[in-house]
């Protein structure tokens, strides 16, 4: 049995306490926030739960195998490379960090402690998306032109009041930080490393001090353009999150609220037909996902179970997570010099 510990009770951990539940070879062994309460409340109706308020006692625990990083952006970093030092396996809600130095710090801990380590994209699990994956590396679009990332919905003034860092400049919490990053990262998986990256951000309707729209331009390496599109501003609530890929030979587009279902499938003439197929590839998947966090962390967590049994590297990578920090970070960058083009490292 592996057993995993989250540190941080806020609005996300409830979807890793479930994810963790879920899991076959999976237990929860442990919980922890400076807010009590909040901690207890998360483990309420559960048994044999360690509660701490000091994260630094919990890693003293020698049976925590997996620690399970909640908190808002600011202490990613700090959390991550405490746990690998501790030599705890480490899966860190996204943003991976809030710098590229926080990031490579967290990567060099993992080298050197030997410790398995991901970064929560849960949308890379969806079907849909693995199907698309699939076309793309099998090469059926033929050579990419463009690929479009959308992320339409709906944050309001009571959102971020729900806790004193949302939408602040110290965490960095922008809708293209805490919401956009996870279709960043699902269109630099398909397209390829990003060269050069143009941004604009604006903030409309609500008192928080950063964006809650983005807008961005990409080049890749590959000369496909890219198209990036976060709003957090689209009322009355959440209306989708689309993600369309074209090429020589083939269109993809998926929609849903967060990439989780097909709408177009064509790679011929005669597209009616593989649509149909496609779309009976996916009738075991729900078309409507439950909430706009997918279909839930548990593919993630299982995956650190069997990477940990299997001796192997988590299919999504630290530094799957720099990356996408990166282009937000040159996103908000070239917004600031009046979107001037801003060329990755």
């Amino acid at each position: 049995m592996i057993n995993f510990a989250i540190i941080g009770c806020g609005r996300i951990s409830v979807f890793h306490k479930e994810g963790i539940l879920e899991t076959t070879g999976a237990a929860l062994k442990a919980v922890c926030d400076v807010d009590k309460t909040k901690a207890a409340s998360l483990v309420e109706g559960l048994s044999s739960i360690d509660i701490y308020v000091d994260y630094k006692q919990l890693l003293e625990d020698p049976s925590i195998h997996v620690v399970n990083i909640c908190t808002e952006h600011y202490y990613h970093s700090e959390l991550a490379v405490a746990a690998m030092d501790a030599g705890k396996h480490v899966i860190v809600e996204k943003p991976v960090a809030l710098s590229l130095e926080e990031a490579d710090r967290m990567i060099e801990a993992q080298k050197k402690n030997g410790i398995k380590a991901t970064v929560v994209f849960q949308n890379r699990y969806n079907k849909a998306v693995a199907m698309m994956r699939d076309a793309v590396e099998e090469g059926r679009l033929g050579e990419l032109s463009h690929g479009v990332g959308s992320i339409r919905w709906y944050r309001d003034q009571s959102y971020y009041g729900q806790d004193s860092w949302r939408g602040t400049q110290k965490q960095k919490d922008g809708f293209l930080m805490n919401q956009t990053i996870h279709t960043i990262d699902l269109l630099t998986w398909m397209m390829g490393p990003v060269k050069k990256v143009t941004g604009q951000v604006s903030t409309k309707f609500f008192e928080i001090e950063m964006e809650n729209i983005g807008a961005a331009t990409m080049e890749f390496e590959n000369g496909a353009i890219g198209i990036i599109e976060g709003a957090g501003t689209v009322y009355p609530d959440d209306l989708e999150g689309r993600l369309s890929i074209f090429g020589e030979k083939g269109t993809i587009v998926l929609g849903g609220t967060s990439a989780n279902k097909i709408e177009t499938w064509r790679f011929s003439n005669d597209f009616q037909k593989e649509q149909i197929a496609s779309l009976e590839l996916l009738r075991e998947q729900e078309e409507n996902a439950p909430t706009v966090y997918g279909f839930g962390h548990e593919k993630v967590i299982q995956d650190m179970v069997d990477a940990i049994h299997q001796n192997r590297e988590p299919i999504i990578s630290l530094m799957d997570g720099k990356n996408a920090l990166e282009i937000v970070l040159a996103i908000y960058e070239s917004a600031k010099k009046d979107g001037q083009p801003v060329y990755l490292r």
